[in-house]
Parts: C-alpha cells; sequence; structure tokens
C-alpha cells in the first residue's frame, strides 16, 4: 500500500478514537448526577412519612416524648444538610450528609422499637399502612444508594483510566466523585433503652 492509504486508515483510526469517547465522561457524569437525584428523592420521601407516623404513634404513646422528640429532631436536622451534585467529589461534604441521614434511621429504629409496647398501635391500619410505606422507603433507599454507588464506581474507573482521563481533563472533570461508607458503629445495632 502507499503512503496516502496508510495516512488515510491513520487519521480514521485516530478520528474513531476521538469521537468514540467524546462523551462518555459527561454522559457518566450525568449518570452519577441522576442516581444522586434518586438518593435524595428516597431521603425526601422518608422525610414526608416522617411526621405522619410520629402523629399516629403519638396518639398511642403519649408518654414516649423523648423517642418521638429523638425522631422529629433527627429529621430536622437532616434536612439542614444537603449535598449537590457539585459536591459529590467532596467525601466529607458526603460522609456529613450520610451522618445527618445515619441519625435519621437510628431515631426510626428506636421508633419502632418503642412500637413493639403497644399491641394496639401494631394493629392500628394506619400505623401498618405508614410502617410498610416507610419500610418500602427504606429498601428503596438501599436501591438508589447501590445504583449511585455503582455509577460513581464506573464514572471514578472512566476518569481515572485512558483514555476516560484525557476527555474528563478536557471536560475539567477529572476529580472523582465521593461514595458512600459504612459510618462507624454500622455492624452493630442501635441500642434502646428504656
Amino acid at each position: 500500500m502507499n503512503r496516502t492509504v496508510w495516512i488515510i486508515i491513520a487519521l480514521a483510526a485516530i478520528g474513531l478514537f476521538v469521537f468514540s469517547g467524546i462523551n462518555t465522561v459527561p454522559r457518566l457524569d450525568e449518570k452519577v448526577n441522576a442516581s444522586w437525584a434518586e438518593v435524595q428523592n428516597q431521603y425526601q420521601r422518608r422525610m414526608d412519612l416522617i411526621p405522619n407516623l410520629v402523629e399516629t404513634v403519638k396518639g398511642y404513646a403519649n408518654f414516649e416524648q423523648k423517642t418521638l422528640v429523638d425522631v422529629i429532631n433527627a429529621r430536622a436536622n437532616a434536612s439542614k444538610v444537603t449535598l449537590n451534585t457539585d459536591q459529590l467529589s467532596d467525601p466529607e461534604a458526603v460522609k456529613k450528609f450520610e451522618a445527618a441521614q445515619g441519625n435519621v434511621s437510628s431515631a426510626l429504629s428506636r421508633l419502632m422499637v418503642v412500637v413493639e409496647k403497644y399491641p394496639d398501635l401494631k394493629a392500628d391500619q394506619n400505623f401498618l399502612a405508614l410502617q410498610s410505606q416507610l419500610e418500602g422507603t427504606e429498601n428503596r433507599i438501599t436501591i438508589a444508594r447501590k445504583d449511585y454507588i455503582e455509577s460513581v464506581q464506573e464514572y471514578n474507573t472512566t476518569v481515572r483510566t485512558f483514555p476516560g482521563r484525557i476527555w474528563a481533563m478536557i471536560y475539567g472533570a477529572a476529580k472523582p466523585k465521593a461514595t458512600f461508607v459504612a459510618t462507624e458503629g454500622a455492624d452493630r445495632p442501635p441500642a434502646v433503652k428504656f
């Protein structure tokens, strides 16, 4: 073959390389952002269910005020800690957000233990419906977090390896995203004292 054919083949190969990966980093970044939005959506769903759950329990367990106040405070504190997509590259911001959500989970766990003391409450249809919705939401949170972790893993692998690293530098997105990590003490169930 002559030199012109080789040049055309080389240019075609370079062009194929350039255009095959040019949208990878933005596509993965958007996937991370969408996954994060779903995590926030599920946490918000849980936050929306908590006042109804607390009110239902309050009608039965009017002297269990400390537990109810703890749930309300955990919800209020968690709603103050926000994390937008621009902060997903900051592991400390993600850790702070997750700690606030962990406090809500812990308070809800203690509330469910209190509920065990009230057989009438456990049989109340409103409570059962709310409890079922809350359990479903906790499952959705788990799935949303798993999807987020997977999308972050794919994004981080791409921006840290060749040729994705080149595209990431071009887009200015070379910083890996933070992911969830287990909080200290997550391997132990919450302590509940009466």
